[in-house]
């Protein structure tokens, strides 16, 4: 098996939005904002190539919208969807499973584009199946007011109009027995976490549970989170598994740092080791 993670860029985010009531004086001595409160975050999405499946995890924003929306999370950097995945050796065609962790605009907009003529919506990875659970799907599609800006339709709706829409709940071990599918319901409705075992490592690729290095920490929890109790329980609950089992645990959106180690200290969960995959 094999591991690439792929960047599909930088935005920025509220640093107060990202961290909810910790107050800025805590959080950015580790996470930097700029002045105008806004934090650079990456968009990591992982590929994995079991042998016999190559398997996309998250797609980063794409480019759909408007100027004016992209405006609103100042696209920066060097990283992009397509080409990382060339750059590790792939093409989009090859792909053949595209799980999305969850459907918030940041995770799944790159799985559906624009045609060359840019008059109807087409899927980026044209082989291949789009997986999400069947709860979170209908969460998505008939969203709360919370969340209804970050479910946007041109996102998701083609995955199913296209044919290519599966249910990770109604398949059973539809990516292997090395990926099992976790799920946890903090941050939204039924968000896969993905847990790689490849030889003797496993990987715990977190999602928005732990969206940052910064966020180890239970209490640091984001304002965009819909149940934050439920998710500091559920961060406890993983945590307590990372380091009983020593797994590695992958960012999804850490503008730095791919992976961590972390260990039990006296003062709770906290980072015990950083470093890229």
């Amino acid at each position: 098996m094999q591991i690439h993670v792929i960047d599909a860029g930088h935005f920025k985010l509220d640093g107060g939005a990202m961290f909810g009531v910790v107050p800025k004086t805590l959080w950015s001595r580790q996470i930097p904002a700029d002045e105008h409160n806004l934090c650079s975050w990456m968009m990591r999405c992982l590929l994995v190539n079991t042998g016999t499946q190559l398997i996309l995890i998250d797609s980063g924003m794409g480019d759909k919208q408007d100027a004016k929306w992209q405006s609103y999370y100042f696209r920066h950097g060097d990283g992009d969807l397509i080409q990382s995945i060339k750059k590790a050796g792939y093409s989009p065609t090859e792909v053949t499973d595209v799980l999305c962790t969850h459907l918030h605009f940041d995770h799944c907009g790159g799985a559906v584009k624009w045609n060359s003529s840019k008059d109807r919506l087409v899927l980026t990875f044209p082989n291949a199946r789009y997986w999400t659970h069947s709860a979170h799907w209908d969460w998505a599609i008939k969203p709360n007011p919370r969340e209804k800006a970050t479910f946007l339709t041109e996102n998701i709706l083609p995955m199913q109009q296209t044919g290519a829409l599966c249910f990770t709940d109604k398949v059973e071990n539809a990516f292997g027995q090395s990926i099992e599918l976790l799920y946890a319901n903090g941050h939204t409705e039924k968000m896969i976490m993905p847990k790689i075992k490849q030889g003797s490592n496993t990987y715990l690729f977190i999602a928005d549970t732990i969206p940052s290095h910064a966020h180890v920490h239970v209490p640091y929890v984001m304002g965009y989170d819909i149940r934050p109790l439920e998710i500091m329980s559920e961060k406890e609950q993983l945590l307590k598994q990372v380091v009983d089992n020593n797994w590695t645990v992958i960012f999804d959106h850490d503008p730095v740092h791919d992976a961590a180690h972390i260990q039990l200290t006296e003062k709770g969960y906290r980072v015990a080791e950083l470093f890229n995959l």
